[in-house]
């Protein structure tokens, strides 16, 4: 390559010089760029891999979920709590439970989901429900013990237990269908019974 430029260039031994010196350093500037892009490619594809192994190591560790507390709590609210927190411990983080609260109307001890909203009821509210419940002559599922749900037709004790059951672990029915989400409880069961219930 150097015995091209030599043939190229004029004989004069002032021009040979300059463009070799020339020629010298465009190749070596463009080595040294080369050298720069190559690294800091490689460098940033090392730094956003970082990232998104911190990201997941940050998501895997955090480890919680969210539910809001409401009724007849001290501080009412939405609170993060851990990945298999009981119901008692959002209730905890809610400032506990108020005087008027009524412990019986929820299961402390049942494993909270993601998104869920814990209902603490009132003692007063929990009596006035059964009260009305025995005057117009209908079962409250959300307050009826086994006992109660065994009067209702083709509730054995079975059927019963697994209502109080499904409560306890899901907290009160929404509604009256929500009766089919228990196991052994389909549409003629529901039929059969719907005019003798209420919530």
């Amino acid at each position: 390559m150097v015995e091209w430029f030599v043939k190229a260039v004029p004989e004069n031994p002032t021009s040979r010089r300059k463009l070799l010196l020339s020629a010298g350093a465009g190749v070596a500037a463009v080595a040294v760029i080369g050298a720069l892009w190559s690294n800091s490619t490689s460098g940033s594809g090392e730094v956003a891999l970082d990232a998104r192994a911190d990201a997941v190591v940050n998501s895997q560790s955090s480890g919680t979920l969210f539910v809001q507390v409401v009724g007849a709590v001290v501080n009412p609210g939405v609170y993060e709590v851990p990945i298999d927190s009981r119901v008692m411990d959002a209730v905890a983080l809610a400032g506990g439970l108020s005087p008027r609260a009524d412990p019986a109307s929820l299961n402390l001890a049942r494993i909270v989901q993601d998104g869920e909203q814990i209902i603490v009821g009132a003692a007063g509210d929990a009596q006035s429900r059964r009260t009305a419940s025995s005057l117009s002559g209908k079962v409250n599922i959300n307050t009826a013990t086994a006992e109660d749900l065994d009067t209702l037709p083709r509730i054995g004790v079975t059927l019963a237990e697994r209502i109080i059951a499904y409560r306890d672990e899901h907290g009160p029915f929404a509604g009256i269908e929500s009766l089919l989400e228990v196991p052994g409880i389909g549409d003629l069961t529901l039929a059969g019974m719907r005019d003798k219930i209420t919530l």
